[in-house]
This record gives structure tokens, C-alpha cells and sequence, in this order.
């Protein structure tokens, strides 16, 4: 097979519609590991996100690398969001086929049949956005768009670089020269807005030091705008920002779109930050859990379930149950977690299922092909994690 017709179908085969079941079936009787979604607590965390970003005057551009599903990207563009953002353009042609219109693309394009696949988006949807943050990048995109035949501009966001050092470009560092490169070179392309992502702010723990942190990294947005302003360049949108930093957004008046995402699900990483308002961030309930059984016990004390890595994340700290105390989690291999019993407030044995919060919402999910859907403790639908795997 041709490997560019190959590349096509693996984002054109992929299922974005729900499952709906004839009869609903009690979580209990579920396949484990299974990655189940508490639609009411979704629901519930979309409604105060749009609340807090309408009040703070701010568009919410959702991250879909978070839940990956072209289902939940209507939800949120339902409950009031602009669009959404994909990290990859494979993301964006699942997205873009499910209907999402509004997609920016966050990460800088290189590779030419990458590039050749934003084009074509970009022909057939005047939502798209793209970030860039280099001259040659730009200059190879629009040549993209010009042997595509694209026939209105791509809006593009120059991507600055937040002191992360991951990408994006220093105001020092040829921002002026990369913009005049989109003006004067770039046929092609039109010059929207920055991009300014600090990514290495959302998890600090103490709500003090992550506003300072991120006070400094906006810094760098702040002199680019006013490098770019000075240069009488017109920057109509500055978009960044996350969920742990949307309690500063409104005071700080920098950004005036969001991208936060894990606030949909939430995770323990997120759930253990402080809020300006108290010791762990409990605006956002827990929406997501991994339900797991207990398979086997070959010693008093602890017993074993079948998940694993390739269940959950391990980037990060181990994973936590939910609903359950006395229980401790340790990593078992693959397939395994092996779990300390410490006076646990329920009885257990071998056959039960528990439920257990991602220690990071956004690759456990990717480890998975499904949501199954609760609605008053039965799951009622299977949503496919559309662009799992999506890395391109």
C-alpha cells in the first residue's frame, strides 16, 4: 500500500461515535481494567470551568490531548468553549472529521508530510490555527499551503517560550525577524496572536509559589507582546494558561484564552495542588477511575489486581483508590499492582472490583480503547478514545 494512503486511513478508520447499550450494565459485572467516566462529575466540572472562564472574561480552547475524544470535545464546545487544541495534527484530522471546527494546533510542525496533512486541514477548515516558532518553520509551511492550493490565509501563533526550554522562541531570540517572515514571506500565513504555554507552573504545590513561578514565565509572553505591539504588529489572541493556573488568570490579565484540560477529569497530580482557597484544589471533582479486580493473594496482607503499567500511568506517584481507605498500591509489572491491606474500610476479597484515580489523567488514558460511561452506578454507553496513539 502507499504509505501516504496508509497514513490517511489510520486517522480516516477511527471510530468518534458513542456505543450506546441495549441494556445498561452494572459496573460490577465490567471487564477490568476498564477507564470509567462519571458522566454527572464531567458534566459538573465543564459547568464550572465555563463558569469560572466566563467570569473571568476569558475563551476556554479545551486540550484534547487530555480525554482524546471527539465526544467530550463537543460537550466542552457545548458548555461554551471557543475550540479546542490539539498537541499533534493527527489529533486534528480525527477531530476535524468528528465536526470540531475551532482546533490549534500546539506544537510546532516539521516534518514535510505533517506538513502536507495541515495543509489539507487547513484547506478544508478556516477554524484551524497553528503554532510556529522558528523561520524555516514558517517559510515550509506555507509552501505546504501553496502546493496544496489554499486559497485563504492559515492564522498562526508564534510560540513563545515560557522559560520551559521545550519549544517556542525567546523574545531575544529572532522573534521580530520570525515575524516579518510571516508578514513580508508568508503568503500563506497570517500572523493571529502567541502562544504562551508554561506547562512547568501547573503542578506546583503551594499556590504561592506556583503564582510567582508562573508570573515569571508570563513574562516572557509579556515582552514578546511588547516587542511585537512596538513593532506594529497586531496580536489578536494570546492563548496559554492550564488548570493550575486558572485561579490566577482573571487578576493577572495577561491571556485571554485558556487551554486548560485535565480540570474535566482530574487526577491525583492536579487534585494535590493547593487552591488560594485551601489545601488541595477541589473545584473539580474526580471523573475519572480505572476500575481494577482483585485477582489473587499469595500472602496475607496484600492482594493483588490486574492493572498495571500498561493500565495506568507510572510517570508519576502511584496510583490512589477511591472510595476505599486502608488500601496502598504498589507498582506489580505489567499487568499487576500489588495492594498493602492496612485495616481497610471495607472487606475484601478475590473477585471485587475497585476503583482507582489516576496518578496522570492524560497518558493513562491513552492506554485504554474506551471510556465506559457511568450513569447511577451502570454503564450506559462506550466512547472510544479516538485519537489514542495520535503522536504525529
Amino acid at each position: 500500500m502507499d504509505f501516504d494512503r496508509w497514513l490517511a486511513g489510520e486517522t480516516e478508520n477511527r471510530p468518534i461515535a458513542p456505543i450506546v447499550l441495549d441494556v445498561p450494565i452494572p459496573i460490577a459485572e465490567i471487564p477490568t481494567p476498564a477507564l470509567l467516566l462519571d458522566e454527572a462529575a464531567l458534566l459538573r466540572n465543564l459547568r464550572c470551568m465555563a463558569e469560572l472562564t466566563q467570569s473571568a472574561g476569558l475563551a476556554l480552547r479545551p486540550h484534547s490531548k487530555m480525554h482524546k475524544s471527539p465526544i467530550i470535545a463537543q460537550l466542552q464546545l457545548a458548555h461554551g468553549a471557543s475550540g479546542i487544541c490539539c498537541a499533534k495534527v493527527s489529533e486534528a484530522e480525527v477531530m476535524q472529521r468528528a465536526g470540531v471546527e475551532e482546533i490549534l494546533i500546539t506544537s510546532p510542525v516539521r516534518d514535510v508530510r505533517t506538513l502536507d496533512r495541515a495543509a489539507k486541514l487547513a484547506k478544508e477548515n478556516r477554524g484551524l490555527m497553528v503554532v510556529v516558532d522558528a523561520m524555516d518553520a514558517a517559510l515550509s509551511l506555507n509552501q505546504a499551503l501553496m502546493s496544496g492550493g489554499q486559497t485563504h490565509p492559515l492564522k498562526v501563533l508564534i510560540d513563545i517560550d515560557p522559560g520551559l526550554g521545550r519549544t517556542g522562541i525567546a523574545p531575544e531570540a529572532g522573534l521580530l525577524e520570525l515575524a516579518e517572515t510571516i508578514h513580508e514571506s508568508c503568503d500563506h500565513l497570517e500572523l493571529w496572536g502567541l502562544q504562551v504555554y508554561a506547562g512547568h507552573c501547573m503542578h506546583v504545590e503551594s499556590a504561592e509559589k506556583r503564582l510567582a513561578r508562573y508570573e515569571r514565565a508570563l513574562g516572557f509572553g509579556e515582552k514578546a507582546k511588547s516587542l511585537l505591539k512596538g513593532a506594529g504588529y497586531e496580536i489578536h489572541l494570546i492563548s496559554g494558561g492550564g488548570t493550575g493556573s486558572i485561579e490566577f488568570e482573571e487578576d493577572l490579565g495577561f491571556l485571554n484564552e485558556v487551554q486548560a484540560g485535565s480540570y474535566a477529569f482530574m487526577d491525583i497530580e492536579y487534585r494535590d495542588i493547593e487552591s488560594r482557597h485551601g489545601p488541595v484544589f477541589d473545584r473539580f471533582e474526580i471523573a475519572l477511575s480505572v476500575l481494577v479486580t482483585a485477582i489473587s493473594q499469595p500472602k496475607t496482607g496484600a492482594i493483588t489486581v490486574d492493572a498495571g503499567f500498561k493500565s495506568l500511568a507510572s510517570d508519576k506517584m502511584p496510583p490512589e483508590f477511591l472510595e476505599i481507605e486502608g488500601l496502598t498500591y504498589f507498582w506489580g509489572g505489567d499487568e499487576h499492582g500489588i495492594v498493602r491491606l492496612d485495616n481497610p474500610s471495607v472487606d475484601l476479597g478475590l473477585g471485587d472490583k475497585l476503583k482507582l484515580i489516576a496518578p496522570h489523567c492524560d497518558p493513562t488514558v491513552n492506554l485504554h480503547d474506551f471510556y465506559y460511561v457511568v450513569r447511577e452506578d451502570a454503564v450506559h454507553e462506550l466512547w472510544p478514545v479516538s485519537t489514542r496513539g495520535c503522536s504525529q
